[in-house]
Order: structure tokens, then sequence, then C-alpha cells
């Protein structure tokens, strides 16, 4: 059995300190948010993101150095636009032997994947600690409940995949090791690209007569084409878009209806602003952010990307739902 540190409790964290907890290892997870500590220290179960679930047996602090003195596996359940910093913060605390897996996948500052970027910290500081990305499609709440899943861990060394994937699956969490950690979290994070997308297709439903499974269907095969010609552009290998980080991902992200990037999307869709969109939102939705990110990436290579490009031509507010819709099925 492991020792696990958990810094994030949003609902991925917390499902995943369920999982572990109840396959009989040591879990401890750090949090900023004092409702959320509170919620777990007198009841046992995180009412803000994943009400419903017991936590019972997770130890939980609001002190980083807490979780990780207590730890060997350190697990990234982080946004990724907070990630870095609380990998800055934690450095000082870090053993040599603390395996860092990254949950956040994506475009750190300066076009760096956020895996890349936690490596380069760690070099500065003259430190070696293993790093690895876990990604898969995996709803939260369905993993909580126990529904079998499947997910990938790639590292640049899959000796530490391995190691990762053996101490870390259960009976209803399958993991698989991999050595395309690159290709696994741009995946990661352009999926969410897509689910946005797809999920305006919900709310263009809601709201006329436009929406349907014929069109979410062709705004899906839009988005992974150009996932496939991108990504590989970008470092990926042609391979893991067949794979659980790939279209696994993909297809469970854009479908599912408790994803909160297919949400933000439904709520564009209904005719809401992204400010305001925003605002109802009580988890991060990456796919705005990675929509930005990836357009820029893009734009920078010379690489033509007309799906992103009319996604964040909806997100800035210069494109109905209806027309993005219209615009991504008329691509060729």
């Amino acid at each position: 059995m492991a020792n696990i540190a958990i810094l994030g409790l949003g609902n991925w964290g917390s499902a995943l300190a369920r999982l572990w907890l109840e396959d009989g290892h040591s879990v401890f997870g750090w949090t900023v948010e004092q409702e959320v500590y509170e919620s777990i220290m007198t009841e046992g179960i995180n009412r803000k993101y994943l009400d419903g679930q017991s936590l019972s047996g997770l130890d939980v602090t609001m002190r980083v150095e807490e979780a990780l003195d207590a730890s060997e596996i350190v697990v990234l359940a982080l946004p990724s636009s907070v990630i870095l910093d609380v990998v800055g913060d934690i450095l000082d605390y870090l053993r040599p032997g603390h395996v860092l897996l990254d949950l956040a996948k994506g475009l750190a500052p300066g076009e760096r994947l956020i895996s890349e970027a936690i490596e380069e910290m760690l070099r500065a500081e003259s430190m070696v600690n293993p790093v690895a990305v876990m990604t898969g499609p995996t709803i939260a709440p369905e993993v909580a409940s126990g529904v079998l899943t499947t997910a990938l861990v790639a590292s640049h060394e899959r000796s530490i995949a391995e190691r990762l994937v053996n101490t870390l699956s259960t009976e209803n969490l399958v993991l698989h090791p991999a050595s395309d950690p690159i290709g696994a979290e741009l995946w990661g994070a352009y999926k969410n690209v897509v689910a946005l997308a797809c999920g305006l297709v919900d709310g263009i439903a809601s709201v006329g007569s436009l929406g349907g499974d014929n069109l979410k269907a062709a705004i899906f095969t839009a988005g992974f084409r150009e996932g496939c010609l991108l990504l590989p552009q970008l470092g990926a290998r042609g391979e893991t878009a067949f794979g659980p980080a790939g279209m696994g991902d993909l297809f469970v992200t854009s479908t599912s209806p408790v994803g909160r990037n297919r949400r933000m999307g439904e709520k564009l869709g209904s005719g809401l602003s992204l400010e305001e969109a925003l605002s109802e939102m009580v988890m991060v939705a990456e796919g705005v952010r990675a929509a930005r990110m990836f357009a820029e990436r893009a734009e920078k290579d010379g690489i033509d990307v007309p799906f992103i490009k009319a996604v964040n031509t909806l997100l800035n507010g210069d494109l109905t739902a209806e027309d993005c819709a219209r615009r991504i099925v008329s691509l060729s």
C-alpha cells in the first residue's frame, strides 16, 4: 500500500481519494478552500464538489507541507491555471523519493506543456523527481461511484509509468502505462475544446430546433479530425489519438451530461455570453483557456486550425452559437 498526497480536492481529486482509500492506501488531501476542509473534517464528505460520496479516512489539511511529509506519490489534481504556482510553493518540501503525478493537462505560459514546465522547475532547483501524466475518459462522479474506468499513465520513463500503474490501479480503475506523455497531455487539453463545441448543440436544442445528435456527431468528427492533424505537429504520437487519452477521453467529455466543458458549451449555446456562463460555473471549465492557447500555438507555428478558430470566435463574442455550429460542420 502507498502513501498518497492529493493536492487539490475538487471533484476529480476527491473521487481518486475515495477510490484509493477504499483500496487500502493512506491518502492525505490538501485544499485551500476553507469550506471544503471543514466539510471533510466534520462530515467526511466534500459537499461542494462530490456531495453524497463518503471520504471517511481521508486526512485533510490546509498546510501543504503536512500532506507532502506523509506521502511518497504526489498527485497534482489542480486546475491548469494554478498548478505551476502550487508546484513552486512545494519545491522546498519535496524529497528525492517523491513521484509527481500531473492530472492537469495543457499548455503553460511560454507554450510549454504543463508537465514540461514542472520538469523545468525541478531542474532549475537541481531536483530529479519523476513526473508522470494521468489522463483518460474519467468522469469523476462515476469513478467515485465505482464505475469501471480506464485511464492512461504516461511518462518518458516507462518504468515510472508501470510502477504507478501497478500501485494505483484498483478493481474498477484500470490504468495502462505509456511512454507518450506529450501526446497524452495534448489530447487531455484538446478534448476540452471539442467538448465545449459539442455542448453548444445541447444549448442550441434548448432554445430551438437546430440541435440534435446528428449535429453533435458532425462537430465531434470535425474536432477529432483537427486534433489528429494538429497534435502530432505539436509532438504527440499518432497512435495516442486512438487510445484512452485520445478518442476515449474525447468521447466521454463531449457527451457526458456532467462534463463541465460540455456544460459550459451548453450555456453558451443557450445564448449566454462567456462572462455569464463562467459566472454560473462552480468548477473550472478548462476548454476556454485551452482553445485560446491552442490558437496561439497554431498561429505561431503557421498551422491552420479552422475548428479552433471557430470556437474562439464564439468565445470572443463575434459569432453566435448557431453560426459557430454551422461554420464547424461546413469544414471539409
